[in-house]
């Protein structure tokens, strides 16, 4: 009897990423195989994005075009939503997507082998019914146990994990959920209350893909800032960091997700003297006007803001700082508008996401009053963007002279035809920039860590030469 074979699509953030692994490893380990072409596949699995708009109208038209190859010679005999999109709405998404042959939710995941076979076979099960994952948990931290809700990521699912995108790099689950309460976010709803792994189950992880050939690692969480108060200790990122680093014999670590609210000056400290560790400090400021972030329920402002960078660069002065800002929330004025592009200006960030406001089902923004008209949010977006990307590029050019080190990760050509090693600096987070060295064939191989010296830019990436 020939085995089944399973196609996994997979929209959204690394988090995701990471979760169609586990799904991947699970699959693998009962029999199925995988396989990257969606039309010669017998199911395909959509792992789903919920965040905002787009992704979710990316997630459906990746639903629907999986559905139209079914009607092929070689077409798949089931298509199944998973993920995000499917955990937030399951039966309202089901119905309002009969394209979809199931609509799975991520307490499905550990059955997921079994659950597929039957659902190629025929079977179509009712579709995951929502609930507020933050209610599975208990409100006190100390008192969590993941075990009482599947948490993807999290537990068994360190053994089975299988890779689907090959390389050097790869994420790694540091924790799951959030237990802040921002205005504008639904994503505690479907992802639950703050769960941390513990350091024994990360280190055993990065250890497992240092093995393999991976030589950077991203950490990666709803909040990477609150890892250990579950487990009793709100430093553990701190203590945790150096360890990791050494008893994996990963060669580069980045952290990602930040809370600046939540940011203290030892974890900068840890991050900027461990080697291993990449000058590169992702925080989620949002906004900067000390009004509008209240509005959000988040703290901070200008001010803060601005000290918190400070600090960083007086302790690693080429770190790398990346952020994102909501424009157009509701009650944003055009002076809170102008403290933004003040504070974008003055911080020189490398890597600014600029994104307009839209409504969220289930969150308090929904409700608030002094919403701002589209037309004028589509306004701020283009003037703050403008601005990101003069402040992005400006902060390129500042790096022309100094020497970076770079994970080789691909090979392209330039104009000429020459050959360029093409990765990522260690200040340059995976969606941000990258780093284009001229080399000769031989010289360099994926995997390897370059040092260069850049020499110009295109837009936001560098241009180097080996040191």
């Amino acid at each position: 009897m020939s085995r089944p074979s399973v196609a996994i699509i997979t929209l959204g953030c690394a988090r995701n990423e990471v979760d169609s692994e586990e799904l991947a490893g699970r699959l693998a380990a009962e029999g199925w195989d995988l396989v990257d072409d969606a039309e010669q596949a017998d199911a395909v699995l959509v792992n789903t994005c919920g965040f905002v708009d787009v992704a979710k109208k990316d997630s459906i038209d990746a639903i629907l075009a999986a559905s139209d190859l079914k009607s092929g010679a070689h077409g798949p005999q089931a298509v199944v939503a998973v993920g995000c999109l499917s955990e937030r709405y399951g039966s309202e998404l089901a119905a309002e997507l009969p394209e979809a042959d199931a609509v799975l939710g991520f307490d499905d995941y550990p059955d997921i082998a079994a659950r597929l076979r039957r659902i190629v076979a025929g079977e179509r099960p009712a579709a995951h019914e929502p609930t507020d994952r933050r209610l599975l948990l208990p409100i006190a931290p100390v008192d969590r146990d993941a075990a009482q809700a599947h948490v993807p990521g999290h537990g068994d699912a360190i053994a089975p994990r299988r890779r689907l995108a090959l390389g050097p790099v790869a994420s790694v689950k540091l924790a799951s959920g959030c237990d802040r309460r921002c205005a504008f976010c639904a994503i505690p709803t479907f992802r639950g209350s703050f769960v941390s792994r513990t350091p024994a189950e990360v280190l055993a992880e990065i250890s497992e893909l240092v093995r393999t050939g991976v030589r950077e690692v991203v950490l990666v969480s709803e909040n990477s800032t609150s890892y250990g108060k579950d487990l009793g200790d709100l430093r553990l990122l701190e203590t945790a960091l150096p360890q990791l680093a050494v008893q994996s014999g990963i060669a580069r670590l980045r952290v990602a997700y930040l809370q600046p609210a939540e940011i203290r000056p030892g974890l900068i400290e840890v991050m900027a003297q461990t080697e291993q560790v990449a000058p590169y400090f992702d925080l989620s400021f949002q906004h900067a006007s000390a009004t509008v972030l209240r509005r959000m329920r988040r703290f901070g402002g200008t001010e803060a803001f601005l000290g918190l960078i400070e600090r960083i660069r007086a302790l690693e002065p080429e770190a790398g700082i990346r952020s994102n800002v909501i424009v157009g929330f509701p009650g944003e004025t055009q002076a809170d508008v102008d403290e933004l592009a003040s504070f974008l200006e003055q911080a020189r960030l490398d890597a600014i996401g600029v994104f307009g406001y839209s409504d969220e089902d289930g969150t308090e923004a929904l409700t608030l009053p002094d919403k701002i008209a589209a037309e004028e949010i589509r306004v701020r977006v283009e003037r703050i963007s403008a601005l990101a990307d003069e402040v992005m590029a400006q902060r390129a050019e500042d790096r022309i002279g100094t020497t970076v080190s770079v994970l080789v990760e691909r090979f392209d050509t330039d104009d000429d035809g020459g050959l360029v090693a093409v990765g990522h600096a260690g200040h340059q987070g995976p969606d941000d920039a990258e780093t284009f060295i001229a080399v000769t064939e031989g010289q360099v191989a994926i995997g390897d860590f370059v040092s260069a010296t850049v020499i110009d830019v295109d837009g936001v990436d560098l241009i180097a030469d080996p040191a």
